[in-house]
């Protein structure tokens, strides 16, 4: 099997798409901010790619108004992938937190979790920036290049 770019997406506002290239390089994209955004990013990536899209829902105490913006942006996010032709496979952030050995958030606060999962991708990733926002979208590109490797 032929090396390709793997896309790691934590989507959301305060998300990321992440992306190991053929080329062994890491590429740190904030969310973008609009849906033409979203896909002139991912089209870059279009050919000899493959994506890792984490499936999230709305979380306790977001309002109503919050769960239908985070819907909408992550629908874009998947209409996106989908006009591109990239092939995706959704996973929960239970399954590549398992994967990537992050144990599980507890009694931690949002913060101290979000803390957590940033301390790692430093750790994977030395030399890289990561910012809270960033870290999960990292964390998901490896699980994907491993999820890869595994199947080649």
């Amino acid at each position: 099997m032929s090396k390709r770019n793997i896309i790691g997406i934590d989507p959301g506002n305060k998300g990321a798409i992440v992306v190991w290239t053929e080329q062994d390089t890491m590429e740190i994209h904030k969310m973008p901010e609009t849906p033409q955004d979203v896909y002139d990013l991912l089209k870059v990536y279009q050919s000899n790619s493959v994506c890792y899209l984490e499936k999230v829902g709305g979380m306790p105490g977001m309002g109503g108004s919050a769960m239908f913006n985070f819907g909408r942006g992550y629908g874009q996010v998947e209409m996106a992938l989908l006009a591109l032709q990239i092939p995706t496979e959704i996973i929960t952030p239970q399954k590549w937190q398992k994967e990537m050995q992050m144990g599980n958030k507890g009694v931690r606060s949002k913060s101290e979790w979000k803390n957590h999962l940033k301390e790692r991708a430093q750790q994977l990733f030395p030399g890289k920036k990561f910012t809270l926002d960033t870290a999960d979208a990292a964390l998901i590109c490896e699980y994907g290049k491993r999820k890869e490797k595994a199947n080649q």
